[in-house]
């Protein structure tokens, strides 16, 4: 339900006057003029308009009935209308002979100016309770059976199962606020039958239908050729519930902060390939941690050149193949078992030893030196 307010009239009295050569005046509900062409006519009484709105219907007034009534002049008075309820009067200043063919087509126009901001107003608020639905998904404090309910209100499309991705604005887009409503309302049109959803400034969640990683790389690739401005796509492992999605979603943030800040190249990150150094980055100023990474720090203090610290990323991503490995970096292979004995040796670790490997797989993901294979 809508009221009329002096914003809304004056819109209306504007947008019509600049096209028509005749004043118009927008009444509300009490017959007071609360938008005008004329300054001086506003927040008086319209007599005309209390005719209307008493018989609701349209009151055509000539100059010698005019004289007659108070604050009216000659002209043609309509009721506005919004789902069937009177919400108001509009008026046309002029002879009521030639103003006529033109009161229809504006009462139309009002009505349509009227539609809209209540469309818009609708927006805003179901935008402002999905933020706040999406607040509640990532706080652990809102009970899940309240979230249910939240989700069943606003008809927010959740079959199951789900797919959690967030998308990472670039940073251009970033700070223009435009840019991420832009980018939000593009994929509500895009994909209408999932959830997108604004994060921060910076960010879009995306809830849809589970997709695969070929998938996800086309997607990025049409992004870009639609020109929207997506940084990186983060996914995380499709979900058949609230509790996992929560997870889930909060899993994507730590992502997300993990390639931030250690600036990592690729555009499609999955959750399952870096679900462990995430967590373990979210925890690097810890004492853990630190040590975590100690043996990797003793190599690269002795490896001035970085041949080592090379040699192990190319080894580790090819899961511990010497040929592969010596190919890659184009040395012999008894050379690069050279190598490895150095990299154990200064490490203190056991490059035999699964835990030792996946340990400093870990300290290289931790540092973005782990090269893709």
């Amino acid at each position: 339900m809508i009221e009329l307010d002096t914003s809304l009239a004056q819109y209306i009295v504007d947008r019509a006057m600049a096209i028509l050569p005749h004043n118009l005046n927008v009444m509300d509900t009490q017959g007071m003029i609360i938008g005008s062409g004329d300054p001086a006519r506003l927040h008086t009484r319209h007599e005309g308009a209390q005719l209307v709105l008493a018989n609701q219907r349209v009151v055509e007034i000539d100059a010698q009935a005019a004289g007659c009534l108070q604050g009216v002049r000659a002209g043609v008075n309509l009721p506005l209308m919004h789902e069937g309820r009177l919400i108001g009067v509009l008026g046309i200043t002029g002879d009521p002979e030639q103003v006529r063919p033109l009161a229809e087509l504006l009462r139309m126009t009002a009505e349509m100016l009227v539609e809209q901001r209540v469309s818009h107003a609708e927006r805003q608020w179901h935008n402002q309770q999905q933020e706040t639905w999406l607040t509640h998904l990532l706080d652990d404090g809102y009970s899940l059976g309240r979230l249910q309910t939240d989700t069943e209100h606003l008809r927010l499309a959740l079959t199951w199962p789900r797919q959690a991705s967030l998308l990472s604005i670039t940073q251009a887009a970033a700070d223009s606020p435009a840019a991420q409503a832009q980018l939000t309302m593009q994929m509500r049109e895009r994909h209408p039958q999932h959830a997108v959803l604004p994060l921060g400034t910076n960010a879009v969640l995306w809830l849809r239908s589970p997709m695969s990683a070929a998938a996800d790389h086309t997607w990025l690739e049409q992004a870009d050729r639609r020109k929207w401005p997506v940084q990186r796509l983060h996914t995380a492992e499709p979900v058949s519930s609230l509790s996992d999605l929560r997870e889930a979603c909060q899993a994507l943030l730590v992502l997300r902060d993990f390639a931030d800040d250690l600036a990592l190249p690729q555009r499609c990150l999955a959750l399952e390939d870096y679900r462990l150094a995430a967590l373990l980055h979210r925890q690097r100023e810890s004492w853990t941690v630190q040590q975590l990474l100690e043996p990797l720090e003793r190599l690269r203090r002795a490896d001035s050149q970085s041949v080592l610290l090379d040699t192990l990323g190319v080894w580790l991503a090819h899961g511990g193949s010497t040929q592969l490995s010596a190919s890659q970096l184009g040395i012999h292979r008894n050379t690069l078992r050279y190598r490895l004995e150095r990299i154990a040796r200064l490490s203190g670790l056991d490059l035999n030893r699964a835990d030792h490997r996946t340990q400093l797989t870990l300290s290289m993901m931790l540092q973005a030196e782990l090269p893709s294979r």
